[in-house]
């Protein structure tokens, strides 16, 4: 794949960098998109592309801030020279090296007063945070010089003083307009090479605060984001026209996501009142987001017998079992290796079960309990050994990921399954990818 910077995009990653970069990677793989990653980092990748990808993909992904299009790379030692070693001809040099005056064009000129513009600046490393700093203030003033010499009056967007980071919130991106009018620079300082780009898409925290709470129904005790469904969502590769079901959907906050995706969407749940708030919340999503021809079914059933409910193979499952009790404090060993044990006979029903309705070949994303205990250490399902005794094998999801450059120094390919763990929780989710064999 061409080295140019053509088709060359800097994700910035949610706060679970590792699930993030499996759901952006699996996402691009179901679709056929031919791509390799040349870095990552806890707050962000960059992937070369093929062809071209659409903005609007942020809407489809849960674990993604940002999206910037790179249109230049330097080498991060003039970087760290320029602004760690205060290197004033390297500086000076920088403000070649970056197209300066091709971002400012893109920037329009305002109708009246002046226009906003941000740069927004992340590392791979917290050793460049103080170049960081440094060069986000270099840029928005090279930035400001530039438009001024284009006749374009202009205003950089600055930070409240207690901003631990030079980086704009998707918020403040989005409040400002700044993706219509090509207006914030994002530079992602890696490990060998930085990236300067253009933001082309931002996160929406307000269509997802929408879909949380200001459905009809809301189980919050129990429920699952819709950030983490909808990557659940994405790790089992559906695409539009797929069957997708949720063995356990509760109030459907899974099952909304994956009919967002456009699929045939299939929900089963033992407890009445989670079907009728299902089937209530998928009615109220549908007229929502002006879905039509959405094709749902929410059924009463129980997730260890779903061929008696299914008359169907279905293509992909994502789904989250009972975790165990509400924890009013952190568990003993002993005590969570009891609720694990108990919740197993359940769990491995469930894979027998979901064996005989998912396609061959096809995808399920699994929820399992992580328990946090008094000793430290955590405590969880072998779900590898269920899995492989119901007929599926663990997913790797970056075997299929080609590493090029500093990626390829630091391999993920092992890594089968991702912990959502927050510091408050007792109980967090493993999130583990099945495939049937």
């Amino acid at each position: 794949m061409s080295a140019s910077t053509q088709n060359v995009y800097s994700f910035v990653s949610g706060k679970n960098w590792k699930l993030s970069l499996a759901e952006i990677t699996t996402y691009l793989n179901a679709r056929g998109c031919e791509f390799e990653v040349s870095e990552f980092s806890r707050s962000f990748f960059t992937i070369k592309t093929k062809t071209p990808l659409n903005a609007s993909i942020i809407d489809d992904l849960g674990g993604a801030l940002k999206i910037a299009r790179v249109v230049a790379f330097v080498p991060t030692k003039r970087i760290t020279d320029a602004f760690l070693e205060e290197d004033k001809q390297v500086k000076k040099q920088l403000k070649f090296d970056f197209p300066l005056d091709g971002l400012a064009e893109e920037m329009p000129r305002a109708d009246s007063g002046k226009a906003v513009f941000g740069v927004s600046v992340y590392w791979s490393d917290p050793f460049f945070k103080p170049a960081g700093r440094a060069a986000q203030r270099f840029l928005g003033s090279a930035i400001k010089n530039e438009l001024k010499e284009q006749g374009k009056k202009a205003r950089f967007m600055g930070f409240p003083k207690d901003r631990n980071n030079p980086q704009l919130t998707p918020v403040e991106v989005l409040k400002q307009g700044l993706i219509e009018s090509h207006s914030e620079a994002l530079l992602c300082i890696g490990e060998a090479e930085t990236a300067l780009g253009t933001t082309i898409a931002v996160h929406n925290p307000f269509e997802f605060q929408k879909r949380d709470v200001d459905k009809p129904v809301q189980r919050k005790i129990f429920g699952i984001s819709p950030r983490i469904a909808k990557i659940m969502v994405n790790l089992t590769r559906c695409t539009p026209g797929k069957v997708f079901l949720d063995p356990f959907c509760g109030v459907g906050n899974i099952l909304q996501e994956a009919l967002l995706a456009k699929a045939r969407v299939i929900g089963v749940d033992v407890n009445r009142w989670c079907v009728d708030a299902s089937k209530r919340n998928l009615r109220w999503v549908t007229q929502e987001y002006s879905l039509q021809g959405a094709d749902y079914a929410v059924v009463q059933g129980d997730a260890r017998d779903l061929r008696r409910k299914i008359g169907e193979e279905v293509d992909c499952i994502a789904t989250e079992p009972d975790l165990g009790p509400a924890l009013r404090e952190v568990p003993t060993e002993a005590y969570a290796e009891k609720i694990v044990r108990s919740l197993t006979p359940l769990f491995q029903e469930f894979l027998y079960s979901a064996h005989k309705v998912l396609r061959k070949g096809g995808y399920l994303a699994l929820v399992t309990p992580y328990v946090r205990t008094r000793s430290g250490k955590f405590v969880t399902i072998g779900i590898d050994g269920l899995a492989q005794r119901a007929g599926f094998e663990a997913v790797k999801p970056f075997d299929e990921v080609e590493f090029v450059g500093e990626a390829v120094a630091f391999p993920l390919k092992d890594l089968a399954a991702f912990v959502d763990l927050d510091e408050r929780h007792k109980i967090g989710r493993e999130i583990s990818i099945l495939q049937k064999t």
